[in-house]
This record gives structure tokens, C-alpha cells and sequence, in this order.
């Protein structure tokens, strides 16, 4: 991808899992890249800092909060393409501190649609979720789909959606929605299903869960940074929501069946009531129609779903140390 041979780029979100792997790759294409990280004193960045020594060294990393415009406008100077995965994602959490979720995801994209608006980048990605769409009304999911506000968190990314959308209509603004369904790989922390069951997997006997019939739709992580990456190359897709995943559902028993089966080890599965979503929160089925990506962005997923979870397990069981409190509820 000769594209972002010295293309100035900026990341938010760069220190979680996708940011992170998409910086990793946008370094080795060239790209000139800029991290906006939220600061912290431990000045800890995130899964930036799993990063091979020569990357994080030609990061320009800039420290800040999405909520604060001015940072957000500095930030943001002097850059041609932004890749916004900033946002606080997860769910449990939003049921805890909606005012935290709201003002970071909406008003920290605002600042992002604003910065990008007065800086005149060439290319703004946006990224959605696949929460948006709460429990699916019709299979498979595609980006015409009504779009549901199952949680705290998915509202807000309806919000920051429409509001990318109406500066694309207002202003112009050359940005597009990439909503991505379940990604799943190395670096992932156990707030997500998949470190989760593997962890647990790895360290006993039990595996500690909530509700088992949902089903997602999981995509491999180098799969969902070659969608990001086809996108910000592509100039006909302004203002369009682009669907990102497999096209293929799994529950979450299966999950944990697949899972064993790789380990080779039994495990036993308990439900606690304490991981179960609120009854009308829950979304109970997803899966993605991905047709429009493959058609605008010649995309889809090289990596099977058995093929990612032993990736995954392997790199799981080098990092363990990575894990604290295994089995603890992560909120």
C-alpha cells in the first residue's frame, strides 16, 4: 500500500487493542503517525507499548483528552488522514457512568468532527460498532438495518454516527463510518469475551460467564485492520457507513466449546447472574452482511474463526502476566 508512504496520520484510541495493531501497520507502510493518547501520570501507553522498540520510536505521540477541543485542534494540525478509535467501549461500564461514556465518545468525536473540519484533513474514518444496531430485526445485518440503543454505550455511538454524518451533509467533511462486528486477536484485554473464556481456559478448570445463547459475529484483527486500511485509501466512499465482519454467527457456548477443543482440556461453564446484561439490553443476535465492503473496499476476512482462536490462545499463553485477576468480572 504505497498510499501512506509518508502520509501524515493521526490515531485516537492508538493504545487500545485495534488502535494499536493499526499503528503497528501504518508505521510499517510508511505513514507518518501521530498517537493521541489520554494522559495518565504513570505515562503508561497503552498496548502502544507492546510495539516493537523501532515503532514506537517514530511515533509522534501526543498526550491529551478527546473532551479537550484544544487539544483535539493541535492535535489534529498538520495531519492528512485520521483514524478515530478513541472512545471509552465498554458496555458494563456504561451502565455504571453513562456521563463518562456520553462525554467522552460524543464530545470527544465532536471535538474530532470540528478539529478535522477547521484543519481541512483529506480523510476522516469514524468507527462504529456493531452495538449500534441492537438485536438483529433481520439477518444478515446490513447497514440499512434501524439502529437501536440497547445500552448506554451503543447510544452514544448512534449519537457519534449521526453526528459524523450530518458533517459529512453540513460541512462537507470528508469522513466515512466503518462499523466493525466482533474483533478478536492478540492484545485484546478480558473485557472481551474471547480473553476472557482463553484466560480462564488456560489457568483452571472453570470458565465464569454470563448469558451463553448470544451469538456475535467475530472477525480476525489483522482481517478488521485491513478494512481500516482499504478504507483510508478509497476516495468513493465519503459519507457512507461501511459494515466490517465474517458473515458468519457464533454463540457464545460455542465459543467456549471451539475453545476447549483447541486447548484440548475440558472445562466446566458457570453463570453468574453479576455478567448478565439487564433483560432489554442484551443483544441477543448479530451477524453482519459485509457485501458492501467487499464491493467498495475489495475486502474480506482471510482468517477462520478456528485458525484466529489459536492464534489468539498462543499469543494468550505467552502473555499471561499481561492478565491480572483472572476470572475477576471485568468491567
Amino acid at each position: 500500500m504505497r498510499f501512506y508512504q509518508g502520509k501524515e496520520v493521526l490515531v485516537t484510541g492508538a493504545g487500545g487493542f485495534i488502535g494499536s495493531h493499526l499503528t503497528e501497520e501504518l508505521v510499517k507502510l510508511g505513514a507518518k503517525v501521530r498517537v493521541f493518547l489520554r494522559y495518565n501520570s504513570q505515562n503508561r501507553q497503552g498496548f502502544i507499548g507492546c510495539l516493537p522498540k523501532d515503532i514506537r520510536g517514530s511515533l509522534d505521540v501526543f498526550w491529551g483528552d478527546l473532551k479537550d477541543p484544544q487539544a483535539v485542534a493541535k492535535a489534529t494540525s498538520g495531519i492528512s488522514i485520521v483514524f478515530h478509535l478513541g472512545a471509552l467501549i465498554g458496555i458494563p461500564y456504561s451502565y455504571l457512568n453513562p456521563l463518562d461514556v456520553v462525554q467522552t465518545n460524543v464530545v470527544g468525536t465532536a471535538n474530532i468532527l470540528n478539529a478535522c473540519k477547521d484543519h481541512q484533513v483529506e480523510k476522516l474514518i469514524h468507527t462504529s460498532s456493531s452495538e449500534v444496531y441492537g438485536t438483529a430485526q433481520y439477518t444478515p445485518i446490513n447497514e440499512a438495518h434501524p439502529l437501536q440503543g440497547q445500552s448506554p454505550y451503543s447510544a452514544t455511538k448512534i449519537a457519534t454516527d449521526k453526528l459524523a454524518e450530518s458533517y459529512y451533509r453540513s460541512f462537507a467533511l470528508p469522513v466515512t463510518i466503518l462499523r466493525p462486528f466482533n474483533t478478536y486477536g492478540p492484545r485484546q484485554s478480558a473485557r472481551a469475551i474471547i480473553p476472557t473464556i482463553i484466560t480462564q481456559a488456560l489457568t483452571g478448570k472453570k470458565v465464569k460467564l454470563g448469558s451463553l445463547q448470544p451469538t456475535r459475529d467475530f472477525t480476525y484483527i489483522s482481517d478488521t485492520i485491513q478494512g481500516f486500511l482499504r478504507l483510508g485509501e478509497c476516495n468513493h466512499a465519503m459519507g457512507q457507513t461501511i459494515n466490517l465482519g465474517s458473515g458468519h454467527e457464533t454463540s457464545i457456548e460455542d465459543l467456549v466449546r471451539r475453545i476447549s477443543s483447541i486447548l484440548k482440556k475440558d472445562v466446566e461453564i458457570k453463570c453468574e447472574p453479576g455478567r448478565v446484561r439487564p433483560k432489554e439490553s442484551e443483544v441477543e443476535r448479530l451477524v453482519c452482511d459485509n457485501s458492501k465492503a467487499k464491493q467498495i473496499l475489495h475486502w474480506e476476512p482471510k482468517v477462520a474463526l478456528d485458525e484466529g482462536l489459536t492464534k489468539t490462545i498462543r499469543w494468550i499463553s505467552k502473555n499471561l502476566d499481561h492478565f491480572e485477576n483472572i476470572g475477576r468480572y471485568a468491567v
